[in-house]
């Protein structure tokens, strides 16, 4: 990972200190549960929009998830969560990063609760790689997504537009 990702803070853990980074969610890691059992330093940091992408289902054998691409005029929600370095080794297994999801900076304007303005920031989030084929999610992925949707308050249209996008496609 790139040394400019915005390191947002420090704070003495008993004599380590842990620092944070911020990481800009749109599927399954929305969904609050797995995200406190898979990551559980992560913290709720805010909410942000990626502009000028859209949300896909691609995949491979094993089954179809979300990832975004570049599309001029759409955009996607995404949660923020502030994670440490041991959170984005589980992040990196869970994602199959580097060979199934790599990860790209983005500069955003974040909104805390109460659509509190808590300025532009530094941030990643996980692509997944673009020549993967458009597929089908099962239906527990989806699941697992709105859940996270509800979690942030995301409109659940904008998911499920997606999930009907991606079965045109995949026919």
């Amino acid at each position: 990972m790139c040394d400019s990702i915005e390191v947002r803070n420090e704070k003495q853990k008993g004599r380590i200190v842990m620092k944070e980074k911020l990481y800009l969610a749109y599927g399954s890691n929305l969904n609050i549960v797995q995200m406190i059992i898979r990551c559980p330093d992560a913290k709720f940091y805010g909410t942000a929009e990626i502009k000028d992408y859209e949300l896909l289902f691609k995949g491979s054998k094993t089954g179809a998830y979300l990832t975004i691409e570049r599309r001029k005029g759409s955009s996607v929600p995404v949660g923020v969560w502030a994670v440490t370095e041991r959170d984005i080794s589980a992040l990196d297994r869970y994602e199959g990063f580097p060979a199934f999801y790599y990860k790209k900076e983005f500069r955003q304007q974040i909104w805390g609760k109460d659509s509190e303005d808590l300025g532009v920031h530094d941030c990643f989030a996980y692509i997944m790689h673009e020549d993967r084929r458009i597929g089908v999610p099962s239906p527990v992925y989806i699941n697992t997504c709105r859940e996270g949707y509800k979690d942030f308050g995301f409109d659940i249209n904008i998911l499920m537009d997606a999930v009907k996008r991606s079965k045109e496609a995949a026919l």
